[in-house]
């Protein structure tokens, strides 16, 4: 992972974390331990999902533009489908509180989102290429 990618990282992993945190918090004196396990659950499927996801379009990006958003735009597809998935799969168990992982799972991509769209606001990152020449431009 590049630097950029790093710092972006770090904008989205660290809110996630302090919302999952706070809903174990939250959950543990309303629910009691078993709704702070669906909520740690919750927070490290999050983490992990879009980990994973801005690592296959950072590396994506290296390859091409066009790669990096087929990545973006399949992993988003995949991340979703795997999440709602995981949701439904979860919604009968008794091991943890069902209702407080969902919620805990919609307040982390939440907040993961947020802080992603705000690290790449951050990044001072040209859009185009200032010694670049363009196509059919001569060399004089």
């Amino acid at each position: 992972m590049q630097a950029n990618d790093v710092r972006v990282l770090k904008g989205a992993a660290v809110p996630t974390l302090v919302v999952g945190l706070l809903a174990a918090l939250i959950a543990v004196f309303t629910t009691g331990a078993k709704g702070a396990l669906g909520a740690g659950i919750g927070l490290v499927l999050v983490a992990a999902f879009f980990t994973i996801g801005l690592i296959v379009v950072s590396w994506a990006g290296r390859v091409s533009p066009m790669a990096m958003m087929a990545a973006a735009v399949l992993g988003y597809v995949v991340k979703v489908l795997a999440i709602m998935a995981m949701l439904k799969a979860f919604e009968d168990t008794t091991a943890f509180d069902s209702r407080v992982f969902a919620l805990s799972v919609i307040g982390c991509t939440l907040a993961w989102t947020v802080g992603e769209m705000r690290g790449f606001m951050k990044l001072k990152m040209l859009y185009v290429e200032p010694e670049a020449k363009a196509p059919g431009q001569g060399h004089g």
